[in-house]
C-alpha cells in the first residue's frame, strides 16, 4: 500500500533533518555531521558517499566549492521515517538557480539515507 505525501512544517521536522540544515545553511560541517548515522549514504550530483568519514568529507567540500542562498521551499512526510524537503538555491554554480529536492529516511533518529535530485 502507498502512502501519499503530507505537507507539514518546516518546523515539525524530526531533529536529525532540522540540524542537518542548519549545519548546511551555516555552512558549518561539524555541525551537520553528526545528523547522519554511522554508515549513512549520500547521493548529490551523481555521487554516491557512504559512511561517517566520506558524508563529512563531501560536506566540507560543498560548504567551500560554491557560494549561494538557500530557501526552504516546502517539506512533505513521506512515509513513516521518510521526507522530502524542498530547497530553492541561488549562487555561482553553473546555471545559478536551482530547485532541489532532498530525500531523507530515518533510521532510529538519524539520518541513514539521503538523495538530493532536481
Amino acid at each position: 500500500m502507498t502512502q501519499n505525501p503530507t505537507s507539514i512544517n518546516p518546523a515539525d521536522l524530526p531533529e536529525a533533518i532540522t540540524r542537518y540544515l542548519t549545519g548546511r545553511a551555516a555552512k558549518d560541517a561539524s555541525a551537520a555531521a553528526p545528523a547522519f548515522a554511522p554508515h549513512a549514504t549520500v547521493t548529490d550530483d551523481g555521487h554516491t558517499h557512504e559512511g561517517a568519514e566520506a558524508i563529512t568529507r563531501w560536506l566540507g567540500q560543498t560548504d567551500t566549492e560554491y557560494t549561494y542562498t538557500t530557501t526552504l521551499a516546502g517539506a512533505e512526510r513521506d512515509a513513516p521515517g521518510r521526507y522530502t524537503v524542498h530547497q530553492h538555491l541561488e549562487g555561482d554554480f553553473p546555471g545559478g538557480k536551482v530547485d532541489l529536492h532532498c530525500r531523507f529516511v530515518l533510521t532510529h533518529g538519524l539520518i541513514s539515507e539521503l538523495s538530493i535530485a532536481p
